[in-house]
């Protein structure tokens, strides 16, 4: 699909919403921990880690605050919301290309997904809106899965949920819904494409109005071309888990005209706030490294008493943001190579587990929690393994059949790139890099010697690998589809 511009949004909204991507929403962190002795974290239930040796559970412990979402112009009772008004866009000029960055050859073309693009019009907390909706979904509507993904468009011009999960949505056959909530998005719309967005017009206050008349519109079919879902889910990163979480106490009141609940799910990563909010479906939620390492992230335990169904995952080696497949950041603009975990491989694990959840009733595995040591001497307030990546966590060859070290917030790089990409130059190059290169991770790999002494070659190392995928695969934490991939990565270290 061509684009109308796909450097992302300008310098100004994506410095707005960086307040968002470390911070926890206003109110949901606060409390002190209260932890046990030693270094571990989490419910007790880890699937062992390395490649040898288990991995026991550390003590338990809580962590005060609570939910503390903006107040609402929210109903007291169930009530059905207003559907917007839906048209097609077709044009003048391209649509913007809100997902540029997908694993190479894995598009919308090869799945043989189309994108098109709806304006909605409607009413919300008290004033009139327009804005802008994206459905990707099979081009063959008899392919559709049933199964549907919705997020906010982030404030810096991107998809994210859609892009860091598109190979597991697209192979799966879900269909992937984006709505723009954020205020300054229709101005930055109209400024790269004046006569196709002109009429755009969001507020602030408006997100949790628009999210759910979006998401009555979506569960009844209308966008899906007639293709009634059977379970919708809302996910969010950073900023747009923050709108994900403020909308949470509209939950209990908003319906569809059928006076049906509109999201079946809720899945906020890169987000480490506490949320203490009861639900009648179910949270799985992703903090990574940097929300860890902060000192709000959440203590709240698994669960599955009804109101209560509630998983977190934290995988060691996910940075806050991708930098494996992201096009802002090629070339890299950070001091030290960038990290190619496979983000994408894992994300998907806890949105499958998820729509496992809410579709089937398929209760999800727990998984220990990243280890804390609040050790800073190393580094990192995370216990690392002798590698120098987190202890805990879910598990993935990456860190239990290491070839590098992770670490998060790497530099921006000094002397800074001659030719950075059009989002860095869009963003003020270095102060768009200090943003980026601090939500993400590096990667120093180990050396040849090393690799040698722990494999003592490579088809051994690559046999490790093949053991380990297959372990995890079985357990739940890692999927089939991305055998390929992973395999694909070990196949590319050079003994």
């Amino acid at each position: 699909m061509k684009s109308v511009y796909t450097a992302g949004l300008s310098v100004g909204a994506v410095m707005i919403a960086a307040t968002l991507f470390i911070q926890p929403v206003a109110g949901q962190g606060g409390g002190t921990a209260a932890q046990g002795p030693g270094a571990g974290r989490g419910q007790g239930r880890g699937q062992g880690q390395g490649t040898g040796g288990g991995q026991g559970a550390g003590q338990g412990g809580g962590r005060g605050g609570g939910f503390g979402a903006p107040q609402q112009n929210l109903p007291t009772s169930p009530t059905a919301v207003t559907l917007p008004t839906m048209t097609e866009v077709t044009g003048p000029a391209p649509m913007y290309d809100s997902a540029p960055s997908q694993p190479a050859g894995k598009g919308l073309d090869f799945y043989k997904y189309q994108a098109k693009e709806y304006f909605l019009s409607g009413t919300a907390n008290g004033q009139p809106y327009k804005t802008r909706m994206v459905v990707r979904m099979p081009a063959d509507r008899t392919k559709f899965s049933g199964l549907v993904l919705m997020e906010s468009m982030h404030g810096s011009g991107a998809a994210h949920m859609f892009e860091y999960t598109s190979m597991y949505i697209m192979n799966s056959g879900h269909a992937a819904v984006e709505v723009v909530t954020t205020a300054n998005t229709p101005g930055e719309l109209k400024a790269m494409n004046e006569a196709r967005y002109k009429d755009m017009v969001v507020v602030n206050g408006q997100a949790t109005d628009i999210l759910a008349q979006a998401g009555a519109l979506v569960k009844g079919g209308t966008p899906l071309g007639g293709a009634v879902p059977r379970k919708v889910i809302l996910a969010g990163t950073s900023q747009t888990a923050g709108i994900l979480i403020n909308y949470l106490p509209a939950h209990a009141v908003y319906r569809t005209p059928k006076m049906e609940r509109i999201f079946d799910g809720y899945m906020p990563t890169s987000n480490g706030s506490t949320i203490n909010l009861d639900l009648d479906v179910p949270i799985v939620h992703v903090p990574t490294m940097q929300e860890v390492s902060g000192s709000t992230i959440t203590w709240r335990q698994d669960s599955d008493d009804p109101g209560k169904q509630y998983r977190v995952y934290e995988f060691p080696g996910m940075a806050h943001v991708d930098t494996r497949d992201a096009a802002r950041m090629v070339p890299n603009p950070c001091a030290l190579p960038l990290s190619t975990y496979p983000l994408q491989a894992y994300m998907s694990v806890a949105l499958n587990h998820l729509f496992a959840w809410v579709d089937k009733g398929v209760v999800p595995p727990h998984a220990d929690r990243i280890w804390l040591d609040r050790n800073e001497a190393d580094g990192s307030p995370m216990a690392l393994d002798e590698t120098g990546n987190p202890r805990g966590g879910v598990r993935s060859p990456y860190v239990d059949v290491p070839v590098v070290k992770y670490k998060i917030r790497p530099a921006v790089a000094n002397p800074f790139p001659a030719n950075p990409s059009a989002w860095m130059k869009a963003n003020g190059n270095e102060k768009g890099a200090g943003l980026m290169c601090s939500l993400s991770a590096s990667q120093t790999a180990l050396s040849k010697d090393e690799l040698k002494k722990r494999y003592k070659n490579k088809k051994n190392y690559v046999s490790m690998v093949e053991k380990r995928v297959s372990e995890l695969e079985k357990a739940g934490w890692s999927l089939p589809m991305y055998r390929e991939l992973i395999l694909s990565d070990a196949a590319k270290v050079d003994f």
